[in-house]
């Protein structure tokens, strides 16, 4: 998977803590309280990112609300996944990622296998 780029990014950043279906208008208008930025370069954007998937749209009125589809945290897995990929040795590079994370970071970590073990076993055998 292909990282975002940064207007992109800054689209759906807002998506997701918006957590609601927005319009290319107020995200404009949101993104103009930083910098200037034309309407029409970000409706682009939105466009592509909804013929990449990232986005749904439904029309309300004669403009286009857009939701996204993946979670911020199902991005960050995918790009996880894609550093891993890149390793010739999957478990060292995982091995050195483990090594710079938190106490509160491993202490997630732990939970997250031990449930994705419990997930597991409840699907029985092959």
């Amino acid at each position: 998977m292909r990282r975002l780029g940064d207007l992109e990014a800054e689209i759906m950043d807002r998506l997701w803590k918006w957590d609601r279906p927005a319009t290319v208008r107020e995200v404009v208008d949101d993104i103009n309280k930083d910098r200037e930025l034309a309407y029409t370069t970000v409706m682009t954007v939105a466009n592509i990112l909804y013929q990449k998937g990232w986005l749904l749209r439904t029309k309300q009125g004669r403009a286009w609300l857009y939701t996204p589809v993946r979670s911020r945290e199902a991005y960050s897995a995918a790009l996880m996944e894609d550093a891993l990929g890149a390793s010739e040795d999957r478990s060292a590079a995982l091995a050195h990622f483990v090594e710079g994370m938190t106490d509160d970071e491993v202490a997630a970590l732990r939970k997250a296998l031990r449930d994705a073990g419990r997930r597991g076993d409840s699907r029985g055998p092959g």
